[in-house]
């Protein structure tokens, strides 16, 4: 029998008198962020593409697809925020503002010689460490990275490609976590991760204002084809930076009239969902194995910054088991009439499938309503990365690994 979707209305939002502050995500900050990677050689924004066909099957005025499995040939989003936040941490140190330190610059032998050595650590189910392993050899220095129990063996030897040292663990996502910080203080490496916690702050910051370049992106990409803004957008979350980064733009442009955020992520490890749920404000942690197909949501423990904001300004939470993201997998890579293909790996492709259950499925017509999801809806969805694992891509587009029959 198939696991069910579970959702909830977030009344925190609306009960919230004092919100957080998301100003460190409006344009101004955003803008910095982006101007660093337009420096990048091979910069150009990711595709925005249209599903009309798909759109027009479920009800609704239209469906965009943020498809980031073009960014910068790594197949996925995630180097937005660890190049970002990396790039800040040598500015703080070279005392100078990140609008200095371009990529031409912030590569240079100059800069290398004045920073010395550096090595750059990080925990990861694959993508966010190849981003990292990949910056630090451009920037001439080294990365250490650590991945879960379970993690990909091909997305070990692909960070390894970019020069890391890399190795499976044998703990899952946040224990993995802990182990990396504990090495990092004692070897002097600097962190890059995007789970925060007292006293771990800027470089979760950073890089959530890295993410938030395809968030901008996107907006942009929207105001071109004449559309001034989305009126739902579904995030997937793991620890939270990603879905507030997300969150926490599109609600400092559009204030009080932003969209209607849901935050969609595996039932393995939901909890941000629990969180809401509970309803008293505070971050439930989830622990044990979160054993999903969706490694890049296999976290249990928010970041404490992304909780705030998503606890203040999303509108609904769902907690999906992993049939609904292989059945996003199958619908993006098989599209109606003229809709573009996307090819969108697990933790890209949960949100597509959660859209389509919301509008097609009897059961879930009471969180469609409570959305106000109708044929004036435009809906914009991120796929935040491409078949990283190709074999288990195959598994479940070509063989039907996962299937969503009842």
């Amino acid at each position: 029998m198939l696991g069910k979707i579970k959702w909830v209305n977030n009344l925190m939002a609306n009960n919230s008198e004092c919100k957080a502050s998301v100003r460190f995500l409006n344009k101004q900050e955003i803008y910095k962020a982006n101007q660093f990677h337009m420096s990048f050689p091979g910069y150009e924004k990711t595709p925005l593409r249209s599903l009309s066909h798909l759109a027009q099957l479920l009800g609704v005025s239209g469906i965009y697809v943020k498809d980031e499995s073009y960014r910068f040939g790594l197949n996925a989003f995630k180097v937005l925020g660890g190049s970002y936040a990396m790039a800040r941490y040598m500015a703080e140190k070279l005392q100078k503002d990140i609008s200095e330190l371009p990529f031409g610059e912030i590569t240079s032998q100059r800069i290398r010689a004045q920073l010395g050595d550096v090595t750059f650590a990080t925990t990861t189910d694959g993508n966010h460490g190849r981003g990292v392993a990949w910056t630090a050899r451009q920037l001439g220095q080294k990365s250490v990275v650590y991945m879960p129990k379970g993690s990909s063996p091909r997305r070990l030897e692909n960070i390894r490609a970019e020069g890391a040292e890399a190795k499976i663990t044998d703990y899952n996502y946040d224990d993995t976590v802990r182990m990396i910080a504990e090495e990092s203080v004692e070897k002097g490496w600097i962190m890059v991760q995007d789970t925060a916690w007292q006293g771990y702050e800027d470089i979760p910051t950073w890089i959530m204002q890295g993410y938030g370049t395809m968030a901008a992106e996107a907006l942009e990409q929207l105001n071109e084809i004449k559309i001034q803004q989305p009126t739902h957008i579904f995030i997937q979350a793991g620890v939270g930076s990603l879905a507030a980064a997300v969150q926490g733009y599109f609600a400092s442009v559009f204030a009080a009239s932003r969209p209607k955020t849901v935050v969609v992520e595996a039932d393995q490890a939901d909890c941000l969902y629990k969180s809401v749920k509970a309803g008293d404000g505070k971050a439930r942690i989830v622990g044990g194995d979160m054993a999903t197909i969706m490694a890049g949501l296999a976290c249990g423990e928010p970041n404490t910054i992304g909780w705030n904001v998503l606890r203040d300004y999303s509108e609904m939470f769902m907690s999906c088991p992993d049939w609904v993201a292989a059945k996003g997998m199958r619908i993006l890579a098989n599209p109606l009439g003229s809709d573009w293909k996307v090819v969108s790996g697990e933790s890209g492709a949960v949100t597509t499938g959660a859209l389509v259950e919301l509008m097609q499925s009897e059961q879930l017509k009471q969180a469609q309503t409570a959305l106000g999801l109708n044929k004036d809806s435009i809906v914009l969805l991120f796929s935040t990365e491409g078949d990283t694992d190709p074999d288990q891509y195959r598994s479940i587009v070509w063989d039907g690994a996962y299937p969503s029959y009842k």
